[in-house]
């Protein structure tokens, strides 16, 4: 089963936000629990955990602004 990892509303008017890094290596397994990504928004930086075991797929790349609800990556 596919987990997408989708990029997160920080807040209420947070529309999109910055992925800073990844903090795992594309197709490394991960625990969820595990530090995944870091994101920032105008306010604050944030380190989002995976939302469940698997293998790290990336799907967009740090350095980059995306819009919330973005797929970012998947863990399979």
């Amino acid at each position: 089963m596919t987990t997408q990892i989708i990029l997160p509303k920080l807040g209420f008017s947070v529309n999109e936000a910055a992925l800073v890094e990844w903090m795992v290596a594309d197709g490394a397994a991960v625990k969820k629990g595990d530090p995944l990504y870091c994101i920032e928004s105008e306010k604050s930086l944030q380190e989002i955990e995976a939302p469940a075991d698997g293998v790290l797929r990336i799907l967009e790349e740090a350095g980059e602004t995306y819009e919330v609800g973005t797929v970012i990556g998947e863990l399979v």
